[in-house]
């Protein structure tokens, strides 16, 4: 009886100890949502570099303001955004997945009109951690 309590609080304890690392990992959907909260919303090119990997960094750099990065990196300008997730591609278990495409949802405003358009990025697990790899091209507007 003293074995079974011995390697059931092992195990607890080991399980507790696994979670407390990886609740500090974001998702692709959380590190996907950060970087445009970060271009569009906070309008801070500095926040949205932490998101993505050194190549990107080196773009975001350059572009220096969120509105060139808008511009020029994602091909659309808007303002008064909002931001969901449209879809992603990643397994049930993620364990395996190691390169992810997100589908954000962007709604707000261009020019003058109401606007909805989506963008879709590519995601690489790095050392336990997600980051943007790539802005793929766009397929064409929602509008």
């Amino acid at each position: 009886m003293k074995y079974i309590l011995f390697i059931l609080a092992v195990f607890i304890t080991g399980c507790g100890q696994e979670s407390e690392t990886n609740a500090n990992v974001q998702t692709p959907e959380q590190v996907s949502l950060g970087f445009f909260q970060a271009i569009y919303i906070d309008r801070n090119v500095e926040q949205a570099k932490q998101f993505v990997d050194d190549p990107m960094q080196e773009v975001l750099s350059h572009y220096y303001i969120a509105s060139a990065v808008q511009r020029h990196v994602l091909n659309l300008t808007m303002t008064d955004v909002t931001l969901e997730i449209e879809e992603i591609d990643i397994d049930f278990f993620r364990k395996f997945t190691k390169d992810v495409t997100v589908i954000v949802k962007l709604t707000g405003i261009r020019g003058s009109e109401d606007w909805i358009d989506d963008r879709t990025i590519r995601l690489h697990k790095v050392k336990n951690r997600w980051m943007i790899v790539e802005i793929l091209p766009e397929k064409g507007n929602r509008n």
